[in-house]
């Protein structure tokens, strides 16, 4: 508690510091979006104060002090993402109160059955399989949270042990982290895709960025989280007996009609390359059915008492925050400050690989993930001219910093998991940041001797 409030008052003495910045390093303006920004991000990462709190906290600074314009600060409120979430939190109210999550969880037990290393194994291997199938991380998020806090329960586990926080970073983190490996499974991945092709005519194929990429940032990032989740969180299982079982009941009415809605809704999100539309309106659409008098598989009461509203007002900080710093230029501006510092040279590539990654990591603590290729690949031309390296080459470059997330925050996906799971913020943070730090020791030099080995650098 003591070290939480050290960095809160240090957050606060910095942004008063900032304020005073020479107008050569920042504009006024910017200068007081990197002061509340940097109050902001601080108080989410110490969780000091509930993190909606946060939020609301950073809603009202930017407005008293017209830090930027209110459909700015505010955007987050009509993003797809809100949408989203909150279709999501009521489809995990359904697969709770129905029966259908313990239904799936007792069928995915069967599999799992044996040591808790074994648990965590599988169910990063299958949240890393359903990416294949589902492009939409946070639709990946919100169908497979409500399934794994069964599959916990199945397992023994209650609120407060370890088991249950390693199952739900299992699902959340393995569905995420090591899908930027897969070109079409992430957001960032696919901004990328769209800027690299709007501005140098370049386009980004499946294949190719599979090679690149799976190897290090989807497998062995997979087996590394495997490995940090059981390190941090050791249990051991305490499955249900046939004895203590209860005898399988016949299917509800809830419960058929619940698991045909998921079905579409699966199909649809699986299929949005074709269809187009968002995968948030299709939960929308999936969440009013579920809500609609007649049907009512989620309750009025249930809508009221067991949704967890706070989340939505968090994910709309973490968006407005981004917004707020992208519109002001900050996020430009200290990419292209940093980038100059950068010892960038022609005749040195491991050291420009290195420069690179940890720049676009760095770029990501202040945009939020996905605002890096939307930062960062303005940049790219200059650096490609600088260190003689292709065009092509640079921009790649990008996912190795954008595919390390340092703070959960930055992942809106891993954000949402964590609200709809009802665990501590401070469970994924640990894990994201030992897996950054190993990610900066181990894994960007073993992911260069890897593209040397594929004649790329």
């Amino acid at each position: 508690m003591y070290l939480k409030l050290f960095f809160t008052v240090l957050a606060i003495s910095g942004a008063v510091a900032l304020l005073f910045l020479p107008a050569e390093l920042l504009s006024p303006s910017e200068s007081k979006v990197a002061a509340l920004a940097l109050i902001t991000i601080v108080l989410w990462a110490t969780g000091i104060i509930p993190e909606h709190i946060t939020s609301l906290l950073f809603f009202l600074m930017a407005m008293l002090f017209s830090v930027s314009p209110a459909n700015v600060i505010f955007a987050g409120f009509t993003s797809a993402a809100i949408w989203l979430i909150f279709g999501g939190l009521v489809i995990g109210v359904a697969i709770m109160s129905t029966g259908l999550g313990q239904r799936v969880a007792n069928l995915t037990a069967t599999l799992l059955h044996g040591s808790y290393l074994k648990i965590i194994s599988g169910l990063v291997l299958a949240a890393v399989l359903f990416s294949f199938l589902m492009p939409s991380a946070m639709g990946r998020v919100v169908l497979l949270t409500p399934i794994a806090l069964s599959i916990a329960s199945h397992f023994g586990f209650k609120e407060g042990d370890k088991g249950k926080t390693g199952i739900l970073l299992a699902v959340i983190l393995g569905t995420f982290i090591p899908a930027f490996g897969i070109l079409p499974a992430n957001v960032p991945n696919m901004v990328l895709i769209g800027m690299a092709e709007t501005q140098y005519n370049i386009s980004l194929l499946y294949g190719t960025y599979f090679i690149l990429h799976f190897p290090v940032l989807t497998l062995t990032k997979a087996i590394i989280i495997i490995g940090l989740i059981v390190w941090f969180f050791p249990d051991s299982p305490n499955e249900i007996t046939e004895t203590e079982a209860k005898p399988p009941t016949p299917w509800s009415r809830h419960e058929i009609l619940l698991a045909c809605s998921l079905l579409i809704m699966l199909l649809m999100w699986m299929t949005d390359f074709i269809h187009h539309i968002s995968p948030a309106w299709i939960a929308l659409a999936g969440a009013l059915f579920l809500l609609f008098p007649g049907i009512a598989i989620v309750s009025t009461k249930q809508f009221n008492q067991k949704i967890n509203w706070a989340s939505i007002f968090f994910i709309a900080g973490i968006l407005g925050l981004g917004g707020m710093i992208n519109s002001s230029g900050l996020g430009q501006t200290l990419a292209g400050k940093l980038i100059s510092l950068l010892p960038l040279d022609d005749q040195h590539n491991f050291t420009n690989f290195v420069s690179i990654s940890f720049a676009a990591t760095l770029t990501g603590v202040a945009t939020t993930l996905p605002g890096v290729p939307a930062v960062f690949t303005p940049l790219s031309d200059t650096i490609s001219q600088t260190t003689g390296l292709p065009l092509t080459t640079i921009l790649m470059m990008q996912v190795v910093g954008f595919s390390t997330t340092i703070f959960p925050y930055q992942a809106p996906p891993i954000v949402i998991g964590i609200q709809l799971a009802g665990e501590k913020f401070g469970s994924a943070a640990k894990i994201c940041l030992f897996l950054a730090m190993i990610t900066a020791l181990f894994l960007i030099p073993l992911n260069y001797f890897w593209w040397q080995l594929l004649g790329l650098v």
